[in-house]
């Protein structure tokens, strides 16, 4: 009986992995009251309920996923990761404290938000693919797919409690001081970085220094169907579909009259969504494409659902669906493209998936956040639910002309 769960737990045998996820816990939590923070600063206090200003804000933090994925995948194959995510890390950890100092000290303004925002999606561009294959080096390329799925499950148990924290210091104490302990927060990662023992890392092989190396991984992926296909659903879920923060600020706002705590609280009940798909994640033993389609069809399920959901907690209830759809949609892809990466790409092919995934959102949030103004929170999410089912159905277009092996 108990043979399942120790399968399903089973890349926390290892040190290096127990130590690394427990300081990333710790700084998830700040970062989902930052990100709660930011919005509802954004939303409530700098505009009068513009959902168009949060668009803004998320297209220019999630821009530099894209701009700068030539020079982010060049580092996450190149540099020695664990030594460029003490320096991503400890450069976020710092613009979240010098943010929170201008929101206390009651000068911050728009404009600071946005040029913060711009500044943290630089710093996290460089962070994130080195995030994602670092975690090859902790537990080996065997117990990958569970290691991605635990990292998401703990990312999204921090998403429970970091959008209450965020909801509960925001009507205690102020905005400010969701940054201020965002930025305390990445102290957690950075001692468990140091922790690490560096005779048990399993170093991914590095690539070779030369020019051209960027356009090496376009040819790369250009040669692979399986992986254009999903960077193509990655784009469409990523730029529509994902806007989460648009999605329930308008509608807790705008259409169930809640405050700060009815809007924290919701981000935080999608988690359980999140956490929810994590674990199934966690359980599986392979990563299939078909999966990838069904994460797809169910996160556009899920968004048309919340959009016609007639009160609050109907709508909670939707935002589970579309959290364990997001979780088995992202994480799938992330296992399928590292482990059918060769070891060397996998930097340049993992910037290249948080590019497509992220960098669509300077496109999408204002799009979304238009919508949602002009036309209703509702049609927003109908958006939404419209790029999920657009994605599925390319994906199904795709998985009948690859071959049996790509479409495991």
């Amino acid at each position: 009986m108990m043979a399942p769960w120790r399968g399903l737990f089973r890349s926390l045998r290892r040190f290096n992995y127990r130590v690394w996820v427990a300081g990333a816990f710790v700084s998830d939590i700040g970062t989902w009251i930052q990100r709660t923070a930011q919005d509802w600063l954004v939303f409530a206090q700098l505009t009068h309920h513009d959902a168009s200003a949060v668009g803004v804000v998320m297209a220019l933090q999630f821009a530099p996923q894209l701009l700068l994925s030539p020079w982010t995948g060049f580092a996450a194959d190149h540099f020695n990761q664990r030594r460029l995510l003490i320096l991503t890390q400890a450069t976020m950890g710092a613009l979240a404290v010098a943010l929170g100092i201008l929101t206390v000290a009651g000068v911050v303004r728009l404009w600071h938000v946005d040029l913060f925002a711009c500044l943290f999606g630089s710093a996290a561009a460089f962070d994130a693919p080195v995030r994602q294959t670092f975690v090859a080096e902790l537990v080996g390329d065997e117990d990958l797919p569970n290691a991605v799925a635990l990292n998401a499950t703990s990312f999204n148990a921090a998403r429970m409690i970091g959008p209450a924290l965020a909801g509960l210091l925001i009507t205690a104490t102020g905005t400010g001081w969701a940054f201020l302990i965002n930025g305390v927060s990445f102290v957690a990662v950075l001692i468990s970085l140091a922790c690490l023992r560096a005779a048990a890392l399993r170093p991914n092989a590095r690539a070779h220094r030369a020019k051209g190396s960027f356009a090496e991984g376009l040819r790369y992926v250009w040669g692979r169907p399986d992986l254009k296909a999903m960077l193509g659903m990655l784009f469409l879920i990523g730029t529509f579909a994902l806007n989460v923060p648009i999605f329930i600020s308008t509608m807790a706002v705008r259409v169930f009259h809640a405050g700060a705590r009815g809007y924290g609280l919701l981000s935080s009940i999608m988690a359980i969504g999140t956490v929810a798909g994590a674990l199934l994640a966690a359980g599986r033993r392979q990563a299939r494409f078909s999966t990838v389609i069904l994460g797809a069809a169910l996160l556009g399920t899920g968004c048309l659902l919340a959009a016609l959901a007639p009160n609050y907690w109907l709508f909670a209830a939707a935002l589970v669906i579309i959290g364990i759809a997001a979780l088995t949609f992202a994480n799938t892809t992330n296992s399928l493209m590292q482990l059918s990466t060769a070891p060397a790409m996998r930097g340049r092919v993992m910037a290249l998936r948080v590019g497509v995934a992220l960098g669509g959102t300077p496109i999408g949030a204002p799009v979304v956040g238009w919508v949602a103004d002009h036309c209703g929170p509702r049609w927003s999410l109908a958006v939404g639910a419209i790029s999920g089912f657009a994605a599925a159905i390319l994906g199904a277009y795709a998985l009948t002309r690859l071959p049996p092996r790509s479409s495991d």
